[in-house]
């Protein structure tokens, strides 16, 4: 083949792609309107769905999530339309193929990513807390300071942040102690074997109940539960309002107050523990019994 034979073959080839390609022109235009149409109906139908969650939910990473997941889809829509007008179906089809292929292994190499945030788009949902609660999960108890899609984050009380696997929030125990706004107190009390009880329950239910921090309209009550081995033990239950764990600490703190203040008012005895020592063999000897003269 010389010079001339291939200079005509490349400009036949050029003249055949061209008359292709002013063939496809009507087509063309008409799948540029469509991706414009389809990129102007996805930024209006998502600017659409973030108002309507925004009313229903707070949590930015589903919004961004979803909003950004309906409008990628609209856009990919679009697109394929586009490509079928221009007659390139098989085009989209190894697309489709190559996506699908790319998704299954994407699935198995990053599985517990995935698995964390399902368990993230759960708790969106269904709202077991919300950010600034205190809540208690995978032995981790503190306040929730940021929820994401991969992980919760709990700020403990002691300073320490702890991310936790947002699987294992959704799969274990969740302890919410603000969701109520109130908190019972159990606080263990021990008293002498030589007071009346009947006093001592009195005395102690007068003084929990003068103390501001008490609800007054939740149950106050006491209940004997042990002999103990130098007091007779029992637990008072009361309510407070709980909003932060200084809240606990500080009703906590005025009930032993006030009842240490009224046992010393009506000589009420909180023992010290007691020891019985005994000095011979069978048990009971007083000192000046075994001690050899």
């Amino acid at each position: 083949m010389n010079i001339q034979d291939a200079s005509e073959l490349v400009l036949e080839k050029l003249e055949a792609w061209a008359r292709t390609f002013i063939a496809m022109l009507p087509n063309l235009a008409i799948a540029i309107v469509i991706v414009l149409i389809g990129y102007v109906l996805a930024r209006a139908v998502r600017n659409l769905i973030h108002k309507t969650l925004r009313k229903t939910t707070h949590h930015s990473a589903l919004l961004t999530l979803v909003t950004n997941v309906v409008y990628v889809s609209i856009i990919l829509i679009a697109a394929f339309i586009a490509l079928g007008v221009l007659d390139l179906d098989k085009t989209v089809t190894s697309l489709l193929a190559g996506a699908g292929i790319v998704g299954l292994a994407l699935g198995f190499a990053f599985q517990d990513i995935a698995s964390n945030f399902m368990a993230g788009v759960f708790m969106a949902v269904r709202k077991p807390f919300d950010e600034g609660d205190i809540i208690e999960s995978e032995e981790k108890m503190g306040v929730v300071t940021d929820m994401s899609l991969r992980a919760t984050i709990v700020r403990s009380f002691q300073g320490q942040y702890h991310i936790i696997p947002n699987k294992n929030v959704f799969q274990g125990v969740i302890t919410n102690y603000t969701r109520l706004g109130r908190r019972r107190i159990d606080l263990a009390v021990g008293v002498s074997y030589g007071d009346d009880l009947e006093k001592v329950k009195k005395v102690t239910l007068e003084a929990v109940k003068s103390i501001p921090t008490v609800l007054q309209n939740e149950d106050i009550s006491l209940y004997f539960n042990e002999f103990g081995d130098s007091s007779i033990n029992f637990s008072v239950r009361f309510w407070a309002t709980f909003k932060k764990q200084t809240d606990f600490l500080q009703a906590q703190s005025d009930a032993i107050m006030a009842i240490k203040k009224a046992y010393d008012e009506n000589d009420i005895m909180i023992p010290f523990p007691i020891r019985t020592l005994d000095f011979g063999i069978k048990g009971g000897e007083k000192l000046n019994e075994v001690w050899p003269k």
